[in-house]
C-alpha cells in the first residue's frame, strides 16, 4: 500500500546526497535492510518511482531515514536532493525486503561491505545494532574519493567509541593524505585481511553497484564464506535504482 510521510527535516551528507527525514503516522515499523518505493507525480499525472534503502534504524518513533544520492540522468532524486523542502509531503510504499535484514537476535559476527551509496541499508544495520549491543561488526566501506563518504562523522564515533563495529575504507580515486593503501577497487587481498575468517561462520551483507556486489560476493565465497551465509543487495542496470 502507498503511504504519505511528511518531510520534517533534511541533512545535506556530500553535495550530491542527502538524508530525508520522514514522519508516517502509520508507520508498522521495519528491519534493518529494508527499503521502500518513493512516487513523484507531475501536474499532468505523469508519476515515476524508485527504490531506496532505508537508512535509520527502527525504533517505535513514526519515523523513516532515507538517504538520496542524485544522478545526474534521474527523474527523482534530482528531486528530492535539491528541491524537496521541510513540510512537503511525499507518497511511497513499504517496507520492502525480507532477504537482506539484519535483526537484533542475530548474535554472529557481521561482515558488511558497502560500495558507494550501498553503505545505507548497512548504515541501518550499525545503528540497530548500537540500540541492541549484540553482534559483533566489521565495515568495509569502498568510496570514490574522501569527500564521497556517507555518514563520516557517525561512524569514526561508532569505531572509536564501540569495540564491537570495526571500520576500513578502501577508496577508489583519490585517498586522504598519507592513507596506507593505494587508490584501488576491493580485491580479494584486502577482503581477506579486513574481514571476518571464514570460520566464525560470519553473516555478511554486500550492497552496492551490481559489478561490485558480484565481484565481493565471489571474493566472500573464495574466502570460505558459505553462499547462504552472504546476502547481497544491487543497484543499476541489473538491479533497483536506490
Amino acid at each position: 500500500m502507498w503511504r504519505t510521510g511528511t518531510v520534517i527535516m533534511l541533512h545535506d551528507e556530500t553535495p550530491r546526497s542527502r538524508t530525508i527525514t520522514l514522519e508516517v503516522p502509520d508507520w508498522p515499523g521495519h528491519f534493518a535492510g529494508q527499503h521502500v518505493d518513493v512516487r513523484l507525480t507531475a501536474a499532468d499525472g505523469y508519476s515515476a518511482a524508485r527504490s531506496y534503502s532505508i537508512a535509520s534504524a527502527p525504533s517505535l518513533e513514526k519515523r523513516v531515514e532515507i538517504t538520496v544520492e542524485r544522478l545526474p540522468d534521474g527523474e527523482v532524486s534530482p528531486y528530492l536532493t535539491q528541491q524537496v523542502a521541510v513540510g512537503d509531503r511525499l507518497e511511497f510504499r513499504g517496507p520492502i525486503g525480507g532477504w537482506f535484514v539484519w535483526r537484533t537476535e542475530q548474535t554472529e559476527p557481521v561482515q558488511l561491505v558497502g560500495g558507494g551509496s550501498g553503505i545505507v541499508p548497512l548504515m541501518a544495520m550499525i545503528r540497530s545494532r548500537a540500540a541492541s549491543g549484540s553482534a559483533p561488526f566489521r565495515l568495509l566501506y569502498s568510496v570514490r574519493e574522501p569527500g564521497a563518504v556517507l555518514y563520516g562523522d557517525e561512524l569514526r564515533r561508532r569505531s572509536e567509541n564501540d569495540h564491537s563495529v570495526s571500520l576500513t575504507y578502501a577508496y577508489t580515486r583519490a585517498t586522504p593524505k598519507d592513507w596506507p593503501r593505494p587508490p584501488g577497487r576491493v580485491d580479494a587481498a584486502l577482503i581477506a585481511e579486513a574481514a571476518w575468517p571464514s570460520k566464525l561462520n560470519p553473516t555478511c551483507y554486500v550492497c552496492g553497484p551490481t559489478p561490485f556486489v558480484e565481484s565481493v560476493a565471489g571474493f566472500l565465497g573464495a574466502c570460505g564464506n558459505a553462499a547462504d551465509k552472504i546476502k547481497t543487495e544491487r543497484f543499476g542496470p541489473m538491479g533497483g535504482q536506490k
